[in-house]
């Protein structure tokens, strides 16, 4: 662990892609540092990617550390209501932030009235970079990407799309994905992957591939050696599988 001095809040900034791990403390305590539990708060409910990196990284911060590191899942408002617990608790190194991009990023442009500046609080690493997948549902009406947007096209407003959350990624990449098309998609908000991926409701989802691989179909332009099986949505045929 690093000894220099940390005058903000310490993060661990995840992502579906994107994840930030902890650092030390300000210099008055940073000789004895850790002498009690650190908190690890995850801005997703249990069962997501982020939740699932937050543990590994927590599991081997706690050999190196020699001290607990409890994952307390605080799932809401996109990922903010995690966000404001850290920001709003003692800098000291002890209270840690595992979250998509969203709290730290897009939120404060998306929802009006945050009671926390993410300026304020420290990024520390990357825990994670992996790439988004489009999924539907075992009996939707075709198999390939080209089938999902004419179904939406002939359907405005009927194919609906499950995400984390408002203002996550994948409601976000959804969204774009629906503008590139030229679709117009129904947006079914979850509180996580977790609870989103335990649903048959909606028709299509856009998630992190740990958290549904292997029935999916990578958002990437070229295939990733992690997903060997599933087809880019970027490469015709653009086979979709199902989950």
């Amino acid at each position: 662990m690093s000894g220099r001095a940390i005058s903000r809040r310490s993060a661990i900034a995840s992502t579906v892609g994107l994840v930030l791990t902890p650092t030390v403390l300000r210099a008055q305590g940073a000789a004895n540092f850790p002498n009690h539990p650190i908190r690890v708060i995850v801005s997703t409910a249990a069962g997501g990617g982020v939740d699932a990196f937050a543990r590994l990284v927590a599991a081997h911060m706690q050999t190196v550390l020699n001290q607990p590191l409890p994952v307390e899942n605080k799932a809401g408002a996109g990922g903010s209501f995690a966000a404001d617990l850290v920001y709003h608790s003692a800098p000291d190194g002890y209270v840690l932030l595992a979250s998509q991009p969203a709290p730290i990023t897009t939120n404060p442009l998306l929802i009006k009235g945050l009671n926390y500046d993410p300026t304020k609080l420290e990024p520390v690493a990357i825990m994670s970079h992996i790439p988004n997948v489009l999924l539907v549902r075992p009996d939707f009406p075709g198999k390939t990407v080209q089938d999902l947007i004419a179904y939406a096209k002939a359907n405005p407003g009927k194919l609906n799309y499950a995400s984390q959350g408002v203002g996550t990624t994948s409601h976000l990449t959804a969204e774009l994905f629906s503008s590139i098309a030229g679709v117009k998609l129904t947006h079914v908000p979850y509180k996580g992957t977790g609870r989103r991926s335990t649903t048959s409701s909606p028709a299509m989802s856009i998630c992190s591939s740990p958290s549904c691989r292997p029935r999916c179909s990578c958002t990437r332009p070229e295939r990733r050696a992690s997903l060997p099986s599933p087809p880019s949505s970027a490469c015709p045929p653009s086979q979709i599988s199902r989950r």
